[in-house]
């Protein structure tokens, strides 16, 4: 597998700007949260588009059952919708209001038992996949949380926030374990008296020894988002940072979505003023080994569960799906 090849297969089309993107397990779907207060779904071998009308809001936490058959969204609106992923017109098997105020990332164990949700109420909440019912809360974080991921091992959670705290999670009591910064991804602009930045996506590598997360950084102008993309990477064991990676060309813009390939290397898409560029880095290694200009500013990057494809989302409303491998002729 060759990312220097890495070329567009497909170009999913929709009217609105998208906000996020997800595979599902299969490979067959892509499905998309857009501001239109809607999901939508395309399959992937014909581009045939169908609309998740009763989300009625923005949504940017997406996932699924281990089974491939249940898809869970999380919007603005504070709700938890269970949908049936293949259904000719799908409908909402399942709802609950789950948070005060949006629900920004959810997450499902890798035992298919949990659910875990975050938003801006500053909670962790973990579900009963089955039945919905809640299992607990979880309360540490003090500004609003941005992204969660369960560790690969299923028996530990990460959080992160606005202010780039990260918290490790003992999954079955509860207990916050540890906590620590990506220090790099947020700024106070005092000519803006505001913060700017928070763990805008959020990833384990297979093995469970590196986490990533990615954001903005150098930040010079909070109010126009002026700044670069940037994805950090934590020893787990240690919870010491291993490396920032950079943009050589210093792109402007935020990584909005982040994956630990299977091979070993890092991979994101950035979206801001500078437009859209998926970066790949070799671990440990500051400087991206290659970039590829984006049509258009991205808002989210998804790997598919095979590793081969990646799909961005963008502003323009495309989903743009891309193989990672030898171009064929």
């Amino acid at each position: 597998m060759d990312a220097t090849k890495t070329h567009e297969t497909h170009d999913l089309v929709h009217n609105k700007p998208l906000i996020s993107c997800r595979f599902d397990p299969s490979g067959r779907y892509v499905f998309a949260g857009a501001q239109d207060y809607r999901v939508w779904r395309w399959e992937l071998s014909t581009k045939k588009k169908t609309e998740l009308a009763a989300v009625d809001s923005w949504v940017r936490g997406i996932t699924f059952s281990k089974d491939g058959k249940t898809l869970i969204t999380g919007g603005y609106d504070g709700r938890l919708l269970w949908w049936p992923v293949d259904a000719e017109q799908p409908q909402p098997t399942r709802t609950i209001e789950a948070h005060h105020g949006w629900i920004r990332a959810v997450a499902v164990s890798p035992d298919g038992a949990l659910l875990a949700s975050v938003g801006n109420d500053m909670v962790v909440r973990l579900w009963n996949m089955q039945d919905g019912k809640l299992v607990r809360e979880m309360q540490g974080h003090t500004s609003h949380i941005y992204n969660v991921a369960f560790h690969p091992d299923g028996t530990q959670l990460a959080t992160g926030d606005l202010m780039c705290n990260v918290i490790h999670w003992d999954v079955a009591s509860g207990e916050q374990k540890r906590t620590w910064q990506a220090k790099s991804l947020v700024k106070f602009d005092k000519t803006f008296v505001a913060n700017i930045g928070g763990v805008r996506s959020m990833a384990f590598n297979n093995d469970g020894t590196r986490l990533a997360v990615s954001g903005i950084t150098n930040v010079t102008n909070a109010f126009a988002g002026v700044g670069n993309p940037s994805v950090v990477v934590f020893d787990w064991k240690t919870g010491e940072q291993e490396i920032e990676h950079l943009s050589k060309g210093k792109l402007r813009g935020v990584a909005w979505g982040v994956s630990l390939h299977s091979t070993g290397i890092t991979i994101a898409a950035s979206g801001g003023g500078g437009g859209g560029f998926m970066l790949f880095w070799k671990a440990g290694e500051k400087d991206e080994f290659h970039n590829m200009k984006l049509k258009d500013t991205a808002r989210d990057l998804d790997v598919s569960s095979d590793g081969t494809l990646i799909a961005t989302a963008h502003h323009d409303g495309h989903v743009r799906v891309h193989l990672m491998d030898e171009k064929k002729t």
